[in-house]
């Protein structure tokens, strides 16, 4: 089936991109009527992820947003990087650690998240998604 909504950019795989990414969803949920501070922390992340860790030098990311019947939003980024999977169960870093929060972040935020593997050998890429059920009162 068909989702009620969908939504779906190509950005380059800069810091730029990932911020873009953000501001980008927020201007789209917000059209939807579906503002969400944590969906634009669950993107913003997400997007950073596949900046840091699933760059490939001229290869871009991929953000989509749809929402379904059940008004269950579903967040995608999808990177170059089919070798790099995120831990499915993030480990807490030290206290003095500078980075490795973002995931617990996703994992505290969403419904469910989760990893996919696009479709090897043809396109070597993967797909970090996360959802958030419909708000409450909807």
């Amino acid at each position: 089936m068909a989702p009620a909504h969908q939504f779906t950019v190509l950005l380059s795989a800069t810091r730029r991109g990932a911020r873009l990414a953000r501001l980008l969803a927020r201007e789209q949920l917000r059209s939807w009527e579906r503002t969400s501070e944590d969906a634009e922390l669950i993107v913003a992340e997400l997007a950073n992820n596949a900046v840091q860790h699933g760059h490939v030098p001229g290869r871009s990311f991929r953000l989509v947003l749809a929402v379904d019947e059940k008004n269950t939003l579903r967040i995608e980024v999808t990177d170059a990087r089919a070798d790099r999977s995120p831990p499915l169960h993030p480990r807490r870093p030290s206290p003095e650690a500078e980075s490795g929060r973002g995931l617990l972040l996703v994992e505290a935020l969403a419904d469910r998240w989760g990893a996919d593997l696009g479709p090897l050998p043809l396109t070597p890429c993967k797909t970090v998604w996360a959802e958030l059920d419909a708000p409450r009162g909807t």
